[in-house]
């Protein structure tokens, strides 16, 4: 607990001047007495008084000391339970408030002001800011945030998702808006940057080397757990949290990404510029611009490739929604090409499909083109098989089949009355001709039986 340090001066004036005990100082400074020790403690006066009482643990505590020293967050709970099995018999919480006394304090570090020049440096982080409800998708929105360390000029853009893909176009925007490249990128060990690490040995991601080598800029990563080393930008996170995310409200995506490039080019622009000579971060961009690194004539390509699998249905299955494809294609590997807007199938050069993306979950995305197809070989498959069957009928039923054919669904019932009803020759297998006439005779005996039941005389009772 903090104190104001007219407090202070209070406790040690009534301790070492009127003599107060430290129960009567904590009473009426309406401060704990734990607190009073302290301020004690830490002016390193001598204490007034009699002498403390020996307590229990005092045999004990060159053990605890070696034992903190080598193992500083070993818990009290534990510690204790050595002590006991040394002949310790002590109470618990009394334990706890004894460690806690004599627990090494971990050295406050100092930290050195960082200086760059213009156009050196900037540092690229990403910042986690909820979540955003697509449909049926609870999408993480996620902010891509890059910083000029000299002038500190934002670049923030939301996406919805951290992918390698959406980092690279983050880059891309960011180096667009500012109408050129640094020189140096600073990142921490994010997995889109640094695939493993061990010391200063560091396997970088190939993408991003690429993407560094087109831009002609040093990524660097910095130490591990040490984010002061990008401070710029972790502090510039927290600004966007508080100064432009709160309270907020947007429509879409696109809404908020237009708002967020508005807040870039006014308030944050004009706000003050720390540790330099000119006035606003407007004036120290100005003059920082001019040491960026030219961008390339065109810029880095950027989609994402992904190989999937068509089943036995014509769709392909990616970010968790179905895309349609023609159905010639099914059971093939394809592969899908994406970028925000839009999602193209295609096989080796050809390009089968290309639908607008869908950021929700579970829909399907459909051609109609490609779906019609499909219905009309389906239709036709069964109009040509119905017609098959009725065309190797006996000559003397022949004036029938157009009739049938005209009339698909009369065509459709005989052809299932065929199938329900096969006819095997001995062993010259099945003729369709004698399964039709089968058909044929059964439902003739069948209309002659209802007409003779129908004509049969009825007997009459007598009266």
């Amino acid at each position: 607990m903090t104190i104001p340090p007219d407090i202070e001066a209070q406790i040690l004036r009534y301790y070492h001047v009127e003599k107060w005990r430290v129960g009567t100082i904590a009473k009426q400074l309406r401060v704990h007495r734990d607190t009073v020790d302290r301020v004690l403690a830490q002016a390193g006066l001598p204490r007034i008084g009699p002498p403390q009482r020996p307590s229990k643990i005092d045999p004990y505590l060159p053990f605890i000391h070696e034992t903190l020293a080598k193992f500083p967050t070993l818990t009290a709970i534990r510690l204790q339970g050595m002590v006991q099995e040394r002949g310790y018999r002590g109470g618990k919480s009394h334990f706890r408030h004894i460690i806690g006394c004599h627990r090494p304090r971990r050295s406050a570090e100092a930290y050195l002001r960082l200086a760059t020049l213009p156009g050196e440096q900037a540092q690229v982080d990403w910042g986690h800011f909820g979540q955003l409800v697509i449909g049926r998708a609870r999408r993480p929105l996620m902010a891509f945030v890059a910083v000029l360390s000299f002038s500190r000029q934002i670049f923030l853009r939301f996406f919805l998702d951290a992918r390698m893909e959406n980092f690279l176009r983050g880059h891309l925007g960011a180096f667009a808006a500012w109408n050129g490249v640094p020189r140096v990128v600073l990142y921490d060990n994010l997995k889109s940057a640094v695939l493993e690490r061990h010391g200063d040995a560091i396997r970088f991601h190939p993408t991003l080397l690429d993407f560094s080598g087109y831009y002609r800029y040093e990524a660097r990563p910095v130490a591990v757990a040490r984010g002061n080393e990008k401070g710029r930008v972790e502090r510039s996170i927290r600004f966007i949290r508080d100064n432009f995310f709160a309270a907020r409200e947007f429509a879409d995506l696109d809404d908020l990404n237009a708002q967020a490039d508005a807040w870039c080019q006014g308030l944050a622009a004009d706000r003050r510029c720390p540790q330099q000579d000119v006035g606003t971060v407007r004036e120290a961009f100005a003059k920082e611009v001019p040491h960026l690194l030219k961008l390339p004539d065109n810029p880095y390509p950027v989609v994402e490739r992904v190989s999937v699998a068509v089943g036995k249905t014509p769709y392909v299955r990616f970010d968790t929604n179905d895309y349609s494809v023609p159905h010639t294609h099914v059971r093939r590997q394809l592969t899908v090409l994406a970028d925000p807007d839009r999602v193209r199938i295609v096989d080796g050069q050809q390009v089968l499909a290309s639908h607008q993306r869908c950021y929700s979950k579970g829909e399907q995305i459909e051609d109609p083109t490609h779906l019609q197809a499909l219905v009309e070989q389906k239709r036709d498959a069964r109009h040509h098989r119905t017609s098959d069957q009725l065309a190797v009928a006996p000559p003397y039923r022949r004036t029938q089949h157009r009739p049938w054919v005209r009339d698909n669904s009369a065509g459709r019932r005989h052809a299932n009355d065929c199938r329900r009803r096969p006819v095997y020759c001995g062993g010259e297998g099945w003729h369709p001709e004698r399964n039709l006439l089968s058909a044929a005779t059964a439902r003739l005996e069948r209309i002659s039986t209802c007409i003779r039941d129908v004509l049969r005389p009825r007997a009459i009772s007598s009266p």
